[in-house]
């Protein structure tokens, strides 16, 4: 096949310092690989995993999805799974082939996204005398030379694109956790002000509301990480006023319990087993000692609220419940009831607080007809909490809606 080095567009086509450039730099990339100067980079790539990474690096790039689309056309007139860069990978469709493969795109809009893959530099016009796109094979019907759009640089590219996917994919799972986050937030601070509004509790809860609104609104779909730290962080702060001034709204009786959380620990050197059948749990305790509870966090529910929401764990409680103290021992009793193994319950306290597994399994006892296996639906929540991704108060706040 002929040597190229730079060639010019058919027609009134322009070329520009960056396509003269990206030229030159797909040829000194090829001299180098012949040369066996290429180091660990061969300048081949698996031409469907290129393509997937080119749609997640496509911001990075410049590209829409369109113009992608496009590309995914011309690399499927190359026969070979491994597009080979220390060559021309020239392909010669008709305009009409390229727009069935296209999806019926129309010619005129082929050839903006066509222009945008070359000054993307991915491709490469190898433009015939008449711009025609054809071969010219030797008399074995060896391609000798051919004209129309070479995807070497594409291939030569792959590293970069790869590594591009790579930032892309981070990027996306950074967004997608800050998002969790923002919209825990916003609904944990949305339940508080609720439930303190319906409570009468003291504060300025409309006020909180308000700025909560104002917080909330504007954000966009496609923001990025600035945008949504900068809204963590607003919400955090407002998350931490709104939950004082709950907590500070609570009674000496309600927070009781807080006294003596530091004084509590659970043992359970035995290794009975607790076995699960038609969907209950079968594990084995650990000793007591391998994990401890997380240290406790006061919760911004009232106690009253829970005992009207959850009172079918009055009847297990054997002097009533005062406290959150007594909440806690009679949940212990109940998890046994329901199945529940010591060592679901203990990580249960370790990555909820004893507070709130309690209150789990209070939900759980109400909806015991619903629940098939309480065991896995605490085991659940449990690594959910783990992940900073559980909340009690969407869980009562649906069991209020229930009870409506």
């Amino acid at each position: 096949m002929m040597e190229r080095i730079v060639t010019t567009p058919f027609g009134g086509g322009r070329v520009s310092a960056r396509i003269f450039a990206a030229q030159a730099r797909t040829a000194e990339r090829q001299e180098k690989l012949k040369a066996g100067e290429g180091g660990n980079d061969s300048g081949r790539a698996d031409k469907w995993q290129l393509l997937r990474a080119v749609t997640e690096a496509r911001r990075a790039l410049g590209l829409g999805d369109r113009t992608i689309c496009v590309l995914e056309a011309l690399v499927s007139f190359n026969t070979d799974r491994e597009l080979d860069g220390s060559a021309p990978i020239i392909v010669f469709p008709s305009n009409r082939e390229l727009s069935m493969r296209a999806r019926g795109m129309a010619p005129a809009t082929i050839r903006r996204h066509l222009a945008a893959l070359v000054d993307a530099g991915l491709v490469i016009r190898r433009d015939s005398a008449n711009g025609k796109r054809y071969c010219l094979r030797d008399d074995r019907g060896v391609v000798e030379d051919a004209f129309g759009f070479d995807l070497a640089p594409l291939a030569l590219r792959a590293g970069e694109i790869h590594a591009a996917a790579e930032a892309a994919r981070r990027e996306e799972r950074a967004i997608r956790a800050l998002r969790s986050e923002v919209t825990l937030h916003q609904r944990d601070i949305a339940r508080i002000v609720e439930c303190a509004l319906e409570e009468g509790r003291a504060g300025d809860w409309l006020d909180m509301a308000e700025r909560l609104s104002m917080i909330s609104g504007g954000l966009a779909r496609n923001a990025g990480i600035d945008a949504l730290e900068a809204r963590r962080t607003e919400l955090s702060r407002l998350r931490a006023e709104v939950e004082n001034s709950y907590l500070s709204s609570l009674s000496e009786e309600e927070m009781s319990a807080n006294d003596t959380q530091s004084e509590r620990h659970y043992q359970n050197s035995n290794t009975e087993p607790n076995f699960e059948l038609n969907g209950w749990e079968h594990n084995t305790a650990k000793p007591a000692n391998a994990e401890k509870a997380a240290p406790e966090r006061k919760m911004a529910v009232s106690l009253d609220r829970l005992k009207r929401l959850c009172p079918g764990i009055l009847d297990y409680a054997r002097d009533g419940i005062r406290n959150w103290s007594d909440l806690i021992k009679t949940a212990d009793l109940v998890r046994s009831m329901l199945g529940v193994s010591p060592d679901a319950w203990r990580k249960a306290r370790a990555a909820m607080g004893e507070q709130a597994a309690s209150v789990v399994i209070a939900f759980i006892l109400e909806r015991a007809d619903t629940i098939r296996s309480p065991g896995g639906y605490l085991r659940d929540l449990t690594a959910k909490a783990e992940k900073s991704a559980f909340s009690v108060y969407p869980m009562l706040q649906a069991l209020e809606k229930m009870k409506e």
